[in-house]
């Protein structure tokens, strides 16, 4: 379900419902890529128990939707640097798991897609990212 740059994606409104979830704020991420923009409608998982809950519990996710993790400061556990770079991408992570993903450099963001949607729009290390509608 994680797919390359872990722009992850998800269908929120079922799983809210399903689970009883108020709806979480909304943006896009553009990235620019060999291919052209992509944007990514997301969910923005901003405090500690919407980023725990993440996209664990979702039984699909569309293309072009996700979720991005904001973090209060830089850890080493998302794919997205302090400028909105990727430096890294985990393709194809198992879904509905708890095992640490990493990249193994400090990032401050991570979006989570549909397996194999990062690698379908050429989404890799260096590609550039710019959010809309995400407050910082």
């Amino acid at each position: 379900m994680i797919t390359g740059l872990l722009c992850i994606a998800a269908c929120h409104g079922q799983a809210a419902a399903e689970k009883g979830d108020p709806a979480l704020p909304q943006g896009s991420v553009r990235f620019e890529t060999a291919r052209g923009p992509w944007i990514v409608r997301v969910e923005i998982a901003s405090d500690e128990a919407s980023r725990a809950r993440g996209l664990m519990y979702r039984r699909s996710v569309e293309p072009d939707r996700g979720m991005i993790f904001v973090f209060p400061t830089t850890e080493d556990l998302i794919f997205l640097d302090e400028s909105r770079a990727v430096i890294g991408v985990v393709a194809n992570a198992a879904p509905r798991t708890d095992a640490p993903r990493g990249v193994g450099k400090a990032s401050r963001y991570v979006v989570e897609v549909a397996g194999g949607e990062a690698a379908a729009h050429a989404v890799g290390p260096g590609t550039r990212a710019a959010f809309i509608g995400i407050p910082e």
